[in-house]
């Protein structure tokens, strides 16, 4: 019987596909109970994992080293320079956001951790209080008084798991599993990367000779199509059209200068 990770692949294959054939197959209660559990902390890829890491990085990457080149180039500044300050900031601001990544999911884990403390103390301090503060959250919820109560029941007989439903049910917490290191490198790397894109003609200038107003033309269209292929890569975990996404990442991409020239001069 396949385990849960392929399931889900399955799964979001058959509903690309409408295959209610398939869907309904992999949906019957002897396969699901049977379902060999691989790995019980899947929520999806990598990719999927670190999905907002990685857009955020290339997407600055790209935007931020377009502003180098096309400052430099605006000061009439020669190819040389527009690599050594490319570069630099490549290296410096991927650097910097890597870190943030990883300090801002540090401190989010770290938050979520002191809270769960809290809650597993009440819980063990006040139980009554804390079941009947459940039970009254459920019914926020809008479940009915016995519903409630029954579900109450479920959930406090473990405390791992009366610990994670009172993180859920009051203070609308999950469980981040990524790991902030992670997180950080999936940053830079994303950065790095697609960052590189628009000082490409300027590297290939190094050994050809190219017009300055030539090589910021094809930097404009590289840029372009790294905004573009950033939203369109989105796809194979989003599994969304990839014309759409790619549009998208691009219309929004070529709004930061815009918005970044704007506020400059507000």
């Amino acid at each position: 019987m396949a385990g849960i990770s392929k399931r889900i692949d399955q799964a979001r294959k058959a509903f690309e596909q409408r295959d209610t054939v398939a869907s309904a197959k992999l949906h019957d209660p002897q396969q699901i109970a049977n379902t060999k559990r691989l790995d019980e902390t899947n929520r999806g890829s990598w990719a999927g994992a670190y999905l907002g890491s990685l857009v955020y990085g290339g997407l600055d990457g790209i935007i931020t080293t377009f502003a180098v080149v096309s400052g430099v180039v605006g000061a009439q500044l020669e190819a040389r320079v527009i690599l050594i300050l490319g570069i630099g900031n490549l290296l410096a601001d991927g650097f910097s956001m890597g870190t943030g990544d990883y300090l801002s999911t540090k401190s989010e884990r770290e938050y979520y951790d002191r809270e769960a403390r809290r809650q597993a103390w009440e819980i063990e301090q006040f139980p009554d209080g804390q079941r009947a503060e459940l039970r009254a959250l459920y019914i926020q919820h809008g479940y009915g008084e016995d519903e409630a109560e029954q579900m109450v029941k479920v959930q406090t007989r473990d405390q791992a798991r009366w610990v994670n439903a009172m993180m859920i049910e009051e203070l609308g917490m999950l469980k981040e599993d990524t790991n902030p290191i992670y997180n950080a490198v999936a940053t830079f790397a994303a950065f790095v990367v697609a960052g590189s894109v628009p000082l490409l003609i300027y590297l290939v200038g190094l050994m050809i000779p190219i017009a300055s107003t030539t090589a910021f033309s094809i930097s404009v269209a590289l840029s372009a199509i790294a905004l573009f292929g950033l939203g369109a890569a989105k796809v194979f975990v989003t599994r969304l059209n990839p014309l759409r996404s790619g549009l998208e990442m691009l219309f929004v991409g070529a709004l930061q200068p815009w918005s970044r020239t704007l506020s400059e001069h507000v």
